[in-house]
């Protein structure tokens, strides 16, 4: 692997690898992306080629165990790569196609440009009689133009001259099968294929999904030129018509001093676009319009130059560099061309298929990252939410609840995708999935407004959409909440907390835990941070609002009390991840580690040993400690004060020190977790939890995960490990807290954020210093918080402030 800064290299071909790398190589712009598959691949066990475009989902039922089950997938869309090549040797028959997995392959290497934005390849291929070819070749999603991508592709002989045949082509023939576990259930999502030619040049192909009917067209413009330089002359291309692909024909003379460039443009456009009529014409007329490569790289350097300025982040060694592919792949997904669309954090990125493509808490993790860099996508995610807020509503409503439930897993509706059943791959058996119960998903969704409002000072939204969602997931904790009259407290039943391991107690009937202490708590913090609104609110607002969802004033002393009366459980000095969690039997860990290796998936290995992990005190991941990534440990403290308890430093360690004990980690949040709260607990483990979340994805350490997308939460947790996480840095009432909790292996960094008004604060760590610099802006100086002393920076200065000695 290449060791340069900006650059992600992978030396040598490993079929083993190639989806893995594909993921890694995958390229974007938040409006569509595409696998780094070779062009010359086609779907099978060792590539996977595969485009998808932000929010664009279709559902199909499929016959499981003799019931029809309904799934929404993001669709896997017609491959714009296909660009495939043989020599045509003169006086002699044509050779075979090449392509990575050929015996032809000599050298082979690929990198990602992450500074740029682009993929490179270059192989090098040799025939049994000596004759070269050597291909290099460069790929772009446009940043500048959400809806262009484009191939560059120069072919070199040595040793031959004649020609070379080359096929470009749009393939429509796809399905959804990237993930072996779904590949039983229906795949084929599009459907009406089309193709045709337009100007000799340009060839295009449409179909639409088959049940959502979204409209999908995508324009080919591929042009060649051959001779010294490559300027000799342009070489048409013939165009051929099939029945669910288009491509065009080229026969290239090449010979060694005389390469031949090929350079393929795409447009994909889809009926979800806005201000278009026909998404053909539009893909037709943006790929006419499109200029010459070079040109069209370099407008996309430019906006990819403009990205970086906005989300910086600097941290020297390998840990940099891993976290800038991070970032590099956050901004993919999410950029600024994301805000204006319609569409969720999806966990796995656009990456693959896993997850389906949905949207689950995922944005928790996202947020505060993107909040102080790029705060419009933020705000464009939010508005996904209440979008669906009317939806979330409605599922309150059937399951007999008010205010907003939202679902666990999201798509395009907003209504519930969770899966009913999902497969053990060890025991090849479908098991119910009661994973819906994560109710707390509400809170994520609540919490996520606060955080944007603080950090943004945006009282517009947080007055307006943001408190209408706000009250909705108050009023359905305060209605979900049920009062005990044994123990004087409220309790929150059946539902399932983060650590999905555990859903029902052993020999339950029904599934569903009590008294999930992190469901319990957030919901507390959420009914406090409603009723804090509504007093804040100004009074036409709240009047106005309270008539919009019909809050009736009196419901908010209830809120209250329900805020300082639900119930935390506790066992043996620490705090219970629910009701009973103390009860269950202790999990022969070194047992199973001797047995199994690695153990993170624990479900599936007692499933297939006939057992279940709900008999056992074993999580998959952070639960409980969960709570200690959300708040810091003074407002931890202040929350168990106000529900009744004293939780100090000794028991929350032993708490933290427990459940560490106790954590498969069967999640790639679970080690970003772990590091975020033992930062400030136990920092010799904190860098063995930090370095398994920075290579979670680039080592695959879940196990061939990774393949079927990134772990996009993961991904921006770790930058939000540095950026939040070791400066303890919180944005509240105006002013930038800091409590800083370096680790020894992440002790120098430097951080630019947007904060409110200003739109370069600069923040460095170093030694035993803290360092914040404010442009000069012509707005009031940024107010810091630090050790309980307040420090102004005014505009166009910097200052260096000691760090605690505990810090």
């Amino acid at each position: 692997m290449g060791r340069p800064a900006w650059i992600w290299a992978y030396e040598g071909y490993d079929p083993e690898q190639e989806r893995l790398r594909e993921a890694l190589c995958t390229l974007g712009n938040g409006y569509f992306a595409t696998r780094g598959a070779a062009p010359e691949t086609h779907a099978a066990e060792t590539h996977y080629p595969g485009t998808y475009v932000a929010g664009c989902y279709n559902r199909l039922v499929s016959s499981v165990q003799g019931r029809d089950v309904e799934n929404e997938d993001m669709v896997n869309l017609p491959n714009w790569l296909p660009l495939r090549y043989r020599l045509r040797p003169a006086k002699a028959p044509p050779g075979p196609w090449l392509h990575p997995d050929h015996p032809y392959l000599v050298e082979h290497r690929q990198w990602l440009d992450l500074r740029g934005g682009t993929l490179s390849r270059r192989s090098v291929y040799e025939d049994d009689l000596g004759r070269r070819l050597t291909v290099e070749q460069d790929r772009l999603v446009h940043m500048g133009d959400p809806h262009l991508a484009a191939l560059h592709t120069v072919f070199t002989a040595e040793g031959w001259e004649g020609e070379l045949e080359v096929v470009a082509a749009i393939d429509g023939d796809v399905r959804n099968r990237g993930v072996a576990r779904y590949r039983e259930l229906a795949d084929r999502h599009l459907t009406g294929w089309e193709t045709g030619t337009e100007h000799g040049s340009t060839v295009w192909l449409r179909c639409r999904t088959v049940e959502s009917d979204i409209q999908v067209a995508l324009a080919a413009r591929t042009v060649a030129a051959c001779g010294p330089g490559a300027d000799g002359g342009e070489h048409p291309a013939e165009p051929e018509q099939q029945p669910r692909a288009v491509q065009q024909n080229l026969l290239l003379p090449l010979g060694p001093g005389s390469p031949a460039v090929v350079d393929k443009t795409v447009a994909l456009y889809t009926s979800r676009d806005p201000a278009i009529g026909s998404p053909l014409r539009a893909a037709v007329l943006a790929v006419d319009r499109a200029p010459a490569y070079p040109a069209l790289l370099a407008s996309h350097h430019r906006a990819w130059a403009d990205l970086w300025q906005q989300a910086r982040l600097e941290v020297p060694g390998e840990p940099g560099r891993i976290l800038r592919l991070h970032l590099f792949h956050v901004l993919q997904t999410l950029s600024p061309h994301t805000a204006e669309l319609d569409v969720g954090v999806p966990a796995r990125g656009l990456h693959g298929e896993a997850y389906r493509g949905h949207v689950f808490w995922d944005e928790l993790f996202v947020l505060p990252f993107l909040n102080l860099h790029l705060p419009e996508v933020s705000r464009g995610l939010l508005d996904y939410r209440h979008r669906r807020l009317p939806a979330a509503c409605r599922a309150a409503r059937a399951a007999g609840r008010a205010g907003a439930m939202f679902p666990w897993q999201s798509a395009d509706e907003g209504r519930e995708e969770t899966q009913q059943v999902h497969l053990n791959p060890r025991s090849g058996r479908w098991l119910p999935d009661h994973s819906h119960l994560q109710h707390h998903v509400g809170s994520a969704v609540a919490y996520n407004v606060w955080q944007y409002c603080q950090a943004t000072g945006d009282t517009d939204y947080l007055y307006g959409n943001g408190a209408e969602t706000l009250l909705q997931v108050a009023r359905f904790w305060a209605d979900r909440a049920e009062w005990d009259e044994s123990l004087g407290r409220y309790r929150i039943r059946g539902v399932v907390g983060p650590d999905e391991y555990h859903d029902g107690y052993p020999g339950a009937e029904r599934p569903g835990l009590d008294d999930n202490t992190y469901t319990n708590v957030t919901a507390a913090w959420v009914l406090s941070r409603a009723g804090e609104l509504c007093r804040d609110l100004p009074g036409s607002r709240c009047g106005q609002l309270f008539e919009q969802i019909g809050l009736d004033p009196g419901e908010l002393s209830r809120w209250d009390d329900i805020a300082h009366r639900l119930y935390v459980p506790w066992h043996r000095g620490v705090v219970s991840q629910f009701a009973g969690y103390g009860e269950l039997a202790e999990l022969d860990w070194a047992g199973y580690r001797a047995r199994y290796g690695d153990i993170r998936r624990l479900d599936r290995i007692l499933e297939a040993e006939g057992d279940t992990v709900n008999r056992y005190q074993a999580s998959k991941q952070a639960d409980v400690l969960m709570l200690g990534y959300l708040f810091s440990p003074r407002e931890l403290a202040a929350l168990f004060r106000g529900l009744g308890h004293e939780l100090d430093d000794a028991t929350w360690h032993s708490t933290v020190d427990y459940y560490a004990a106790r954590t498969s980690h069967g999640s790639t949040l679970s080690s970003l977790v772990h590091a975020w709260v033992l930062a400030r607990v136990n920092r010799d483990d904190a860098w063995t939890y930090a370095e398994e979340a920075l290579t979670g994805d680039v080592a695959d350490v879940q196990g061939g995960t990774t393949e079927e997308g990134i772990h996009l939460g993961a991904m921006a947790g770790t930058l939000d490990l540095v950026q939040r996480g070791l400066t303890g840095l919180d944005t509240r009432d105006d002013a930038l807290w800091l409590s800083p909790a370096s680790l020894p292996q992440l002790s120098k960094f430097r951080v630019r954020l947007r904060f409110r008004r200003h739109w370069d604060v600069d923040l460095r760590l170093r030694a035993e210093q803290l360092r914040i610099a404010v442009p000069d802006s012509g707005r009031p100086g940024v107010r810091v918080r630090l050790d309980g002393r307040t420090y102004v920076v005014e505009p166009g200065t910097s200052r260096w402030l000691d760090l605690p000695e505990d810090a």
